[in-house]
């Protein structure tokens, strides 16, 4: 599952670059943060007939809620956007049809009043159904728009009740719109199932699950997420791959996110002028439960169709996200005209979907692509990854070469000697 490693979120992006060796230039980083639109955050808070239990610190559930959210407000960094959902809180009869639809936007999302919203709190009362599904649907169009980071937390005391609309279903496919939003959940009190389906839902998008039995850990765990995302991040820009290299989008440097369906093949472009080198790293994440035994292939390919590098990396189900990654120097060329070479990126894995388990949307893919000037010897350090390393292996043979032959000599000079005395 996506949260246990892009954690980035970041454990993706961090973990294609570290395969590959490779990092953004901080300039570069700062450059597209520093044009980020505002952080955007959605607290959705469960008010089903369940918050009103007396079981956190001796006040009703909602009552800890409340006092949370207060003192979280009171914290919002003046850079976030935030906004409060619910759902539950106002429908209090028995029709499920009319339940499900009980979700509502408290506080819209935008500069923060804490008066106003601490105001729109205090009117919360314990109500009727469960509509996470639903709710979680309307939150992320209420951080629709911009480029900043997108994240939605989740506090609920219970199961949804609103099947078949599986919420994590519905997070998969919020996070298959390729829009950089993640859901954290928070799970009050929390039972077996409970906790399974809010995992699933945070492990969907990269997010994280906690459980929480007091109110200094929910206030203490939704301060540190809205903290979270003020943080400056590299937001992943959806790209669609193609099956084939002659029909895939021509991408430059950048982040990439994209859904890869169970051993599918995904093709992109990339030009590479001579003198520059390219390097790619992929991460695939499994957000769902998958068989045991896969793996993950990365090919630069030509557009002949002639393969130049390889990377591919193997999993048993110890992991959930599986990486790997290549690099390709282009020579010089004595012709000042000589034009880019169009290098394809394909990407496979050989993920098989477990018995039961829908198969999408496809895998959250990350694809980690950077082009740069060639490093000197570029030839020592293509893609065998010894780079100068191999000076060291040599000097290491050669000393291994001496030593033996000069204990060779010690050996037959002790017998010499011992056979004269």
């Amino acid at each position: 599952m996506i949260t246990r490693q892009r954690l980035a979120t970041g454990v993706c992006a961090l973990l294609a670059a570290l395969t590959a060796g490779i990092a953004y230039p901080a300039g570069a980083v700062a450059d597209e943060t520093a044009e980020q639109a505002a952080p955007k955050v959605d607290l959705v808070l469960d008010v089903s007939g369940s918050m009103r239990a007396t079981d956190i610190d001796g006040k009703s559930r909602m009552a800890a809620a409340k006092q949370a959210f207060n003192e979280v407000l009171d914290a919002t960094p003046e850079e976030v956007q935030l906004g409060i959902r619910t759902l539950g809180a106002n429908y209090p009869g028995d029709d499920q049809k009319t339940g499900c639809k009980d979700t509502a936007q408290l506080y819209p999302v935008g500069p923060l009043d804490r008066t106003e919203a601490k105001t729109a709190v205090a009117t919360l009362v314990p109500t009727g159904w469960t509509p996470i599904g639903p709710a979680l649907l309307k939150a992320a169009e209420d951080l629709d728009g911009g480029n900043g980071s997108k994240r939605i937390v989740l506090i609920s005391d219970g199961e949804d009740t609103c099947a078949p609309l599986d919420p994590c279903e519905v997070a998969r496919e919020i996070a298959a719109k390729g829009i950089g939003l993640t859901i954290d959940t928070l799970g009050l009190v929390p039972n077996t199932k409970m906790r399974e389906q809010l995992s699933c839902i945070a492990e969907a998008t990269g997010g994280t699950y906690t459980s929480v039995e007091h109110t200094d850990e929910l206030t203490d765990k939704v301060n540190q997420l809205v903290d979270r995302a003020a943080d400056p991040v590299v937001v992943p820009q959806a790209v669609e791959g193609a099956e084939a290299c002659a029909k895939a989008p021509t991408i430059e440097s950048g982040l990439y996110t994209d859904r890869e369906e169970f051993a599918q093949h995904r093709w992109y472009r990339v030009d590479v002028e001579p003198g520059q080198e390219l390097r790619a790293s992929v991460s695939v994440a499994a957000d769902r439960e998958v068989s045991p035994d896969y793996g993950v292939l990365l090919r630069a390919v030509t557009l002949s169709g002639r393969e130049i590098v390889r990377g591919e990396a193997a999993g048993t189900g110890r992991t959930d996200v599986i990486s790997t990654g290549l690099r390709y120097p282009k020579a010089e060329s004595d012709d000042e005209n000589a034009a880019a070479e169009t290098v394809c990126l394909q990407v496979a894995n050989s993920f098989s979907a477990a018995a039961g388990v829908k198969t999408t949307p496809g895998l959250p893919l990350e694809l980690t692509v950077d082009v740069v000037d060639a490093p000197d010897q570029a030839s020592d350090v293509a893609s065998f990854g010894l780079g100068r390393g191999w000076w060291l292996l040599g000097a290491l043979v050669l000393t291994g070469f001496l030593a033996g032959v000069l204990w060779g000599w010690i050996s037959r000079l002790r017998v010499a000697v011992w056979r004269t005395n």
